[in-house]
């Protein structure tokens, strides 16, 4: 059996899932990048919901990113607040009525299928191989991780919680568990 290039799989992959996402876009009235930014929204931290962090994550320019945000305003799917102690920094929050569109964009039988057969199959460490080529990746490509903050090097289990030795701050239970542009793995 020939070997198979792992670039290639990826990027068969990746046409895949953006073929998927463009069939449920027009389903729901949306473009691509509307439900990318709602699914950021959904997955991202409070140092990652930031205006410039969605730009760094999407690997957009600032214009189209600012364009997205005042439709999606718009529309009432998110929700824009100054920062209470720098009033220059925007936080971005998602509203219900972008999680109920977010969750429709989500089911997809393409999705659930491929969940079924990774169940199916015995494959050994699948978290870990793609974690695996999305670091690569992300290093090829000189991008910030953006990777879960539990597992970053500064993340810190203490007596009374969670905290950010970056940051010095105090992280809650759902901090945690979100992406963070400020991950760094050791």
């Amino acid at each position: 059996m020939e070997k198979v290039n792992v670039f290639n799989l990826i990027e068969r992959m990746a046409t895949l899932i953006r073929s998927e996402e463009r069939k449920k876009c027009t389903e729901l009235g949306l473009q691509p990048v509307h439900l990318q930014v709602l699914d950021y929204l959904s997955l991202c931290n409070r140092y990652s919901d930031t205006p410039a962090a969605l730009t760094n994550y999407l690997g957009m320019t600032r214009g189209t990113v600012s364009q997205t945000l005042l439709l999606l305003e718009k529309k009432g799917f998110i929700k824009k607040t100054a920062d209470t102690t720098d009033r220059r920094v925007v936080h971005l929050s998602l509203l219900a009525e972008g999680g109920a569109i977010l969750k429709q964009a989500r089911t997809s039988n393409l999705f659930n299928q491929a969940a079924l057969l990774f169940k199916e199959h015995d494959f050994v460490n699948n978290e870990e191989m793609f974690m695996k080529a999305l670091t690569s990746l992300q290093k090829a490509n000189k991008s910030q991780s953006f990777g879960l903050c539990k597992t970053c090097q500064y993340f810190t289990a203490t007596s009374s919680g969670f905290t950010c030795a970056l940051t010095k701050e105090q992280l809650s239970q759902s901090d945690s568990e979100k992406i963070c542009q400020e991950h760094s793995i050791s």
